[in-house]
This record gives structure tokens, C-alpha cells and sequence, in this order.
């Protein structure tokens, strides 16, 4: 029985890899941070606290980590899809104002305007989720190209910043992926374009909707460096990307980087998840990113497992936080409707 396609995730040497105790459990936290905040997002929209479309992150932690944390937290750019409540956290933004955000109040990211798939801050350079497959390519691309002519046009060395735009598989077939891809090889700009390959555009199997399955090799058109990755070990999805943002932080412009992962739950809470196969499901729910990489830590010495269960207990403290926050915070006022529509001086 055919579970997924016949392609196998690449393999991934962690003896070639050296990271430090303080290294490791900053990826762990942040994964853990990821999947219990998004469990708890599943409570509270079937509890009726939140509305709309939203879509969970459960199972491809490894890459908001493993990119993200490759990156200068505050001074690079990322740019997240309606997926984006995991890479709003990866990139720094508190999770009182995530969880606030979909609430849709006053004290979240985007002042309550965005909801969920529309997380933005201007703080964390947080360059927003977008609700339309592909619309996030030309800003993050937008955003690489002012970084690379503030540094070589206006002369400021400070202006070395990396732009990381996420998508999925599906966003491969748009129109905008291949043309920002063209012009951001052109120009060597500082930019990494990550692919979510978690195999399913919604309920289109990812293989049926493209002539060429395998997305990194889409970047040989375009003369740029493409790299395939398991997206469900944070330590390859960690070393392909650090290596990607110093190739971009050196001029040596873009890559694409394809990371082969699976969602855990439906397309979005809205999703009874009935086109999937029980096989298919169980097969990459083995591979889970956060078990391995904690079963990683513990072979490694790198930490103990009441050190990691004290760590979740934590995060769980800071989530409830984040709800009550959440809860208690002010609806935007119906006076500031027309507000940050604009900009403001």
C-alpha cells in the first residue's frame, strides 16, 4: 500500500553537527513553545473563544525552529502564510500577543485587525501571515531587495539583513513564485524561500498538482542554490538554514530551501481530515520532530528528562498565561475603525 509518494526524506549525519546544551534547549523550548500553544488554540476554538479560519501548526515545528532560529531575532525579516501563529512565536512575538491577536483584541499583534492568519510586527520584523497561497513571496522578496540597496546603493553596513519567506508545496505552482524567484537570482538578494512540503495544498495530494514533485530542484532554473531537508529533524533543518543565511548575509545571494514535512491535523480546525489515510498519518506521526529531538537530548547528555518535563511545565504556565491575558484584554474600539489603515506619523 502506497502511504506517501516513493520519495524518501534525505538523510541527515548529527555526528557532523556540534551544538552546545544552551543551543539545543533553545530549539526545544521553541518547538515545545509551538506545539502546546497551537493545542491550545484547537481548545479554545472549539470552546467558541475563537472565530474564523484557523490553521494549526502541530508537526512541522522543526522548520519554524530550525530556520528561525538561524536567524538574528528582531533584525531579519520573516514572512509566514495563514500557517503563522508558531512562526510569530519562533520570530520572537510574546504569546500574550499572539493569543491576544486571536482573540481578536485590542493587545494583540496586530491590534486585533488580523486574527489568525494575519499576524504582523513591525517589532520582531515579523513581515505578516497571508491568507492568499503565494502572497507572502513578493514581500519577503520586496523586503530582501530594500536590505541589499540600503547596504550597496546608501552605504549602510548595518544593513545586512536576511528576509525567510515561508509557503507551501501548493504556493510552488503560483505564478508568484516563479518570477520572485527569477528577479531575487538576478539580483543576489539576501533572502531564503522555504517550502512547507507537508505533501497536501489542502485536500490536493502534492504530487497530482505538479509536473516536478521534488521543489528544490525548481531552483536550478534559476541558477540558485536548492536544498532538500527533513522537515522533521530540527537539526538538519537547523545546519541547511544557517548555511543558507550566511551564504545570503555574504552576497552570495538566494536559496530554496524544501523542507519535506507533514501537518498533524486537518487543513484547518474547520477540517473533519477525511482525504488523509489512517496509514499515511500514523507513518509520519512516528517521525514526530519534537520526540526525536528529545530522545536526541536525552543520547546526547544534553539534558535529562525531568529538566525537559520542567520545561514543558513552564510553557504551559506561560500559555495559560497568554489566555488569561487574552481574555481579559480590551475588544479594538469601534471609534478606531478606520485606524492603522494608514500610515501614521
Amino acid at each position: 500500500m502506497t502511504i506517501i509518494s516513493e520519495r524518501t526524506l534525505p538523510p541527515f549525519d548529527h555526528n557532523s553537527v556540534t551544538i552546545s546544551r544552551e543551543q539545543a534547549l533553545i530549539l526545544y523550548k521553541d518547538m515545545v513553545l509551538g506545539r502546546l500553544f497551537e493545542d491550545k488554540c484547537a481548545e479554545m476554538y472549539y470552546r467558541g473563544k475563537m472565530f474564523g479560519f484557523v490553521h494549526l501548526y502541530n508537526g512541522q515545528e522543526a522548520v519554524s525552529t530550525g530556520v528561525i532560529k538561524a536567524l538574528r531575532t528582531g533584525y531579519d525579516y520573516v514572512c509566514s502564510t495563514y500557517r503563522d501563529h508558531v512562526h510569530a512565536l519562533s520570530a520572537g512575538v510574546p504569546p500574550r500577543q499572539v493569543m491576544a491577536e486571536l482573540f481578536g483584541k485590542e493587545t494583540g499583534c496586530s491590534k486585533g485587525r488580523g486574527g489568525s492568519m494575519h499576524m504582523f510586527s513591525a517589532e520582531h520584523h515579523l513581515l505578516g501571515g497571508y491568507a492568499f497561497v503565494a502572497e507572502g513571496i513578493p514581500v519577503a522578496t520586496g523586503a530582501a531587495f530594500q536590505s541589499k540597496y540600503r547596504r550597496e546603493v546608501l552605504k549602510e553596513p548595518e544593513a545586512d539583513q536576511v528576509s525567510v519567506c515561508f509557503f507551501g508545496d501548493g504556493a510552488s505552482n503560483n505564478g508568484q513564485f516563479f518570477e520572485c524567484l527569477n528577479m531575487a537570482a538576478l539580483w543576489k538578494l539576501p533572502i531564503i524561500y522555504v517550502v512547507e512540503n507537508n505533501k497536501w495544498a489542502i485536500g490536493m495530494a502534492h504530487d497530482r498538482a505538479t509536473s516536478q514533485p521534488e521543489i528544490y530542484k525548481k531552483a536550478s532554473v534559476f541558477e540558485m542554490v536548492g536544498v532538500e531537508v527533513d522537515g522533521m529533524d530540527v537539526l538538519a533543518v537547523h545546519t541547511v538554514a544557517q548555511e543558507a543565511v550566511a551564504r545570503a548575509r555574504a552576497g552570495e545571494g538566494p536559496t530554496l530551501i524544501e523542507a519535506l514535512t507533514y501537518r498533524f491535523r486537518g487543513h484547518s480546525l474547520a477540517d473533519p481530515d477525511e482525504l488523509r489515510s489512517a496509514a499515511e498519518k500514523e507513518f509520519w506521526a512516528q517521525k514526530d520532530p519534537i520526540t526525536r529531538f528529545t530522545n536526541y537530548l536525552l543520547e546526547k547528555n544534553l539534558s535529562t528528562t525531568e529538566e525537559l518535563k520542567q520545561i514543558d511545565d513552564e510553557i504551559k504556565v506561560l500559555i495559560e498565561d497568554a489566555v488569561k491575558f487574552a481574555q481579559e484584554s480590551p475588544e479594538p474600539d469601534p471609534q478606531e475603525l478606520h485606524r492603522y489603515i494608514f500610515a501614521e506619523d
